[in-house]
């Protein structure tokens, strides 16, 4: 935690003031729409994830402790598991009407900046695509370093487990997706003057995470 935050005392002081909390929502609201917009390709699903995850700020504001990381990684925490309910719900539903009740109206201009921003993460969409056949909790550790940049530290703060978990998680995960990668390679047919190049090169967002690039 830098000096600033430390000044500011954090989320628990934020959720007591309602000048901090602003100050505390606008300094983080594009990391974690950024986050989201890693995960979903619908503007309001977009706009209500985020808003769920700061009506989830307040409710764990005490949880924070920045020994253990950054806000931003404790956000990402709460984003994860919002996202994940998120998912379950919809899993859950029978009918695809329930799925759209409830939700705020949006202006023009909100969803036009909503989209703009799921456009901008859309790469890091098909990196997620591309660590769907990992375990969950080798998963979640590759995703939050290697798609949203956490350090090794801060995934492990974020999903609530020891470095050294992380880190043997990271590990068997790269493994998998070198192994997975390499397989590919074999079963890609040699190039020809008229295929195109995404016909004859492997997953790149694959390849790109099990070297460590992504």
């Amino acid at each position: 935690m830098d000096d600033a935050e430390r000044l500011r005392g954090g989320p628990a002081a934020a959720v007591r003031d309602p000048r901090l909390f602003e100050e505390f929502y606008r300094r983080h609201l594009d990391a974690v729409m950024r986050f989201v917009a890693r995960r979903v390709d619908d503007p309001h699903t977009a706009a209500d994830l985020t808003a769920e995850i700061f009506l989830a700020v307040l409710r764990s504001a005490d949880s924070y402790r920045p020994d253990l990381g950054s806000e931003t990684a404790w956000l990402f925490g709460i984003a994860r598991n919002v996202v994940s309910s998120e998912r379950r719900r919809v899993a859950r539903e029978t009918e695809r009407d329930l799925r759209f009740s409830g939700r705020r109206l949006l202006e023009a201009d909100d969803i036009v900046r909503i989209e703009d921003r799921l456009d901008a993460e859309s790469p890091g969409r098909r990196a997620l695509a591309a660590l769907a056949r990992l375990p969950e909790g080798e998963r979640a550790v590759m995703e939050l370093i290697a798609v949203d940049q956490l350090t090794v530290t801060e995934a492990a703060a974020a999903l609530g487990v020891r470095q050294v978990t992380a880190r043997v998680r990271l590990h068997r995960a790269r493994k998998a997706l070198r192994r997975e990668a390499e397989a590919q390679a074999a079963e890609t047919p040699p190039a020809t003057h008229t295929g195109s190049a995404a016909a004859t090169t492997p997953d790149t967002p694959l390849l790109y995470i099990a070297r460590g690039e992504a």
